[in-house]
């Protein structure tokens, strides 16, 4: 099938979690023979911040932030057998939702594809004229990121046909185990944007335990920090680029990972950063959270915290070949069950099933 999906970018992660998770999954399903275009607004410097380049997999259509350029893209949707609008892509959002809905062929399936599904439907509860819930009835399908059930039955009490969640994943092509690098020796290294509905977990799970270890090591990646008073102890790196998130994940004792506010409370939502680490043999701690154990084995295959004091307390108890044997536990599991391989597999399966139905109806 033609595949046209309207992102926030495939060429950066600048400020752009989501490019792991577009990565993992559009390049195995351009390997089931697929034909992908990825239309990305020219948009928040991203591509000023490239860490991958036009990939072979894909068409990469990047477009001025005008509305002349988005009508010309938003044109481009009556070719496609599917058409994708994601979310979070910052510019001209509603537009785009509109756009894809009104551009679609009568054949096509029309997808809205949630990489933030928290907070999505926290604005669909505060707002009754939100865009998506008039959408929702036009569309097709919405794909989640994350959610489980309490995320299907919130879609499906807006007005969606059918919800169905596309975990985050592994793709070993592009995240596995690396020789460790010296930039980025610590005993606990996290990797995450400042972003306001995070940054108290990162206080409570990250800085709480480096000020409660002041002969640890700690390091901290991503945009936003360098303005943030930081304990002592605390280093910071500003922007990782993916092509050395392997190395970040690989050479710590340990990595963290922070869910932010509203993937915490809703539970089965792993971050993209989960599945990078795990990829690379990492010895994970992450903050607790509902549905954990589905992807991940407590103290088998993860280091669970409920507050900043459990994770000094895991720290202070880790060894380095405990760690180790927790990434290399945690490695096979992401293997074996979360790769994008199996997530493309699914959403394949789902094309399919859909264009059957439509192809019964008309």
């Amino acid at each position: 099938m033609k595949i046209a999906f309207y992102g926030s970018s495939l060429v950066s992660s600048y400020w752009n979690g989501a490019a792991t998770y577009y990565r993992g999954l559009l390049r195995d399903l351009a390997a089931r023979g697929h034909e992908i275009t990825f239309y990305e607004p020219d948009a928040f410097e991203r591509q000023q911040h490239r860490d991958m380049d036009p990939p072979d997999w894909a068409k990469s259509v990047v477009y001025a932030a005008t509305e002349e350029a988005l009508a010309k893209v938003l044109a481009e949707a009556r070719n496609a057998d599917v058409v994708v609008k994601a979310s979070g892509v910052g510019v001209f959002d509603t537009e785009l939702l509109q756009g894809v809905i009104r551009n679609a062929a009568p054949h096509a399936i029309t997808i809205f594809w949630d990489v933030d599904a928290a907070a999505t439907l926290d604005e669909m509860r505060d707002a009754a004229d939100h865009p998506l819930r008039a959408a929702l009835k036009q569309l097709d399908l919405v794909f989640t990121y994350g959610g489980g059930d309490p995320v299907v039955e919130a879609y499906e009490g807006f007005g969606a046909r059918r919800c169905v969640p596309i975990y985050n994943a592994l793709d070993p092509a592009t995240h596995h185990p690396v020789a460790p690098d010296p930039r980025f020796a610590a005993d606990l290294a996290f990797l995450g944007n400042r972003l306001p509905d995070r940054e108290a977990r990162v206080e409570e799970f990250f800085l709480k335990p480096a000020a409660s270890l002041p002969e640890r090591d700690f390091l901290i990646g991503g945009n936003g920090w360098q303005w943030k008073e930081l304990p002592e102890n605390v280093r910071h790196l500003g922007h990782v680029g993916t092509a050395e998130h392997n190395a970040f994940n690989c050479t710590p004792l340990a990595v963290l990972n922070v869910a932010r506010d509203s993937m915490a409370q809703i539970g089965f939502s792993p971050a993209t950063r989960v599945f990078e680490a795990a990829g690379a043999a990492a010895c994970l701690i992450t903050d607790a959270w509902e549905g954990i154990e589905l992807f991940l084995t407590p103290d088998e295959e993860v280091l669970v915290a409920r507050d900043g004091q459990d994770v000094a307390e895991h720290l202070r108890a880790l060894t380095p070949e405990r760690a180790k044997a927790i990434g290399e536990a945690a490695l096979a599991r992401v293997l074996a069950e979360h790769s994008y391989t199996l997530r493309g597999a699914q959403v394949d399966a789902i094309l399919a099933e859909e264009a059957e139905q439509m192809r019964s109806a008309a």
